[in-house]
């Protein structure tokens, strides 16, 4: 079924809707003028009747004018004044029946002649009307044109600017010239804008980072062996070289899995979401993480607001953002500290927070890309960019900062929105 433009769709149902409005009216006006005509014909024949109830008439006598004929009638079955329309073959008429000697059941018969006034409604009244009716339809035709025309421009110039955007060229849409009801709209599109902008950004630093820290260990490695090969050495010479090669292609294979990390997580983006209790989850894991912390004596505590809450979400995503969160906490805290798991659901949020007692960061630096490391822990700098991609995926905020209640340290945040099922 071939669809038509949503701009010929609007236009037509427009026209077939402003049609019905004017077809309905017209018939309408006609009625309540057809029911006016009549009123007024019938309060004119009471009036007559009441200015004629005094005359003596026989039974069956008649007094005619042109369109007006008056007569007494017997009729056993009324009991008040009576209205009847009929017509013969050429004619119209209006039948009275109004009591005029109610012992006897004699009734006052005015029939009256209402071709004029037929005529008057079918032939003028009806017929102009309609003619009326044929302009202001062509009028409703070229408002319906200019009313559509209107009401699909933001859609158009929208249209427009994405059509003319690629991933070198993104640029935000000013909601200020569009009707509020596009707000919403273009907020979603300029979200997402600045998400494409940011991946497509880092992607490009993932890149030019992961060509750079293959090139210095492989160059590292080049030199060495050339210059080991050049003369005759001692076997501790060579094992020396040998034992630097080792670790050169050790902090590569830890590169190269690391950028394998990335294209699993993105893989994980697509995996469907499961209906989990999130905050058993998450305390399952830091659990889980306490044989690591163990290591250095630090101490990792688990609160919550809640003591249950359900949600779908994609658990993988989720949990290389809390393992990542995790590992560099245990990673830059001190021996015999502590490290909190918070997380906190309100009304359209839920937080996970890990606040760590390490060495901070620069807030000034941007953790979240590739390859940025702090301080002299080993390590490749793609952990924080993984959890960013996996929190754009779960279209959740995600952010890392110092603390600000005096102790070093900082805290790292995920919040999730919208989230709608019961706490307990």
């Amino acid at each position: 079924m071939k669809l038509e433009s949503i701009y010929k769709q609007f236009y037509n149902k427009l026209i077939i809707a402003t049609s019905i409005f004017v077809i309905f009216l017209s018939f309408i006006f006609y009625f309540y003028t057809k029911s006016t005509i009549y009123e007024n014909i019938h309060k004119d024949m009471l009036y007559d009747a009441k200015q004629i109830i005094n005359k003596k008439l026989k039974v069956n006598e008649s007094i005619q004018n042109k369109n007006v004929s008056i007569k007494l009638v017997e009729n056993f079955k009324l009991k008040t004044f009576s209205f009847i329309n009929y017509e013969d073959t050429k004619n119209s008429f209006i039948k009275l029946l109004y009591p005029y000697d109610k012992k006897n059941n004699l009734f006052l018969e005015i029939t009256r002649n209402i071709n004029y006034e037929v005529e008057l409604l079918y032939s003028i009244i009806f017929r102009n009307l309609f003619i009326l009716a044929i302009p202001g339809f062509l009028l409703m035709l070229v408002f319906s044109l200019f009313l559509s025309r209107s009401l699909l421009k933001p859609i158009i110039n929208i249209n427009k600017k994405l059509s003319n955007m690629d991933e070198n060229s993104l640029s935000k849409i000013d909601k200020k010239d569009l009707p509020i009801e596009f707000h919403a709209l273009t907020d979603s599109i300029n979200s997402l804008t600045n998400r494409i902008e940011t991946n497509v950004k880092f992607k490009k630093e993932l890149f030019i980072g992961a060509a750079h820290e293959l090139k210095t260990p492989l160059a590292v490695m080049k030199l060495k062996n050339e210059v080991t090969l050049r003369k005759k050495r001692e076997i501790s010479d060579y094992e020396d070289t040998l034992k630097l090669t080792i670790k050169s292609i050790n902090d590569m294979n830890v590169m190269i899995s690391s950028i394998l990390d990335i294209g699993r997580a993105e893989g994980a983006q697509f995996e469907k979401t499961s209906y989990i209790d999130i905050i058993e989850y998450t305390k399952n894991k830091v659990n889980d993480y306490r044989l690591l912390s163990a290591q250095k004596s630090i101490i990792l505590t688990f609160f919550s607001n809640v003591t249950t809450y359900k949600l779908n979400i994609q658990v993988t995503l989720y949990h290389q953002i809390l393992q990542n969160f995790v590992q560099n906490a245990i990673k830059f805290t001190d021996e015999n500290k502590s490290i909190e798991i918070r997380v906190r659901k309100t009304q359209n949020e839920f937080i996970l927070s890990v606040i760590d007692e390490g060495v901070g960061i620069q807030e000034e630096v941007d953790l979240f890309a590739p390859f940025k490391r702090i301080g002299n822990k080993s390590g490749v700098g793609l952990g924080l960019f993984l959890a960013k991609n996996a929190a754009d995926a779960l279209r959740a905020d995600i952010s890392i900062k110092n603390r600000d209640d005096n102790k070093s340290g900082c805290i790292a945040k995920l919040v999730l929105y919208n989230t709608s099922e019961d706490t307990i």
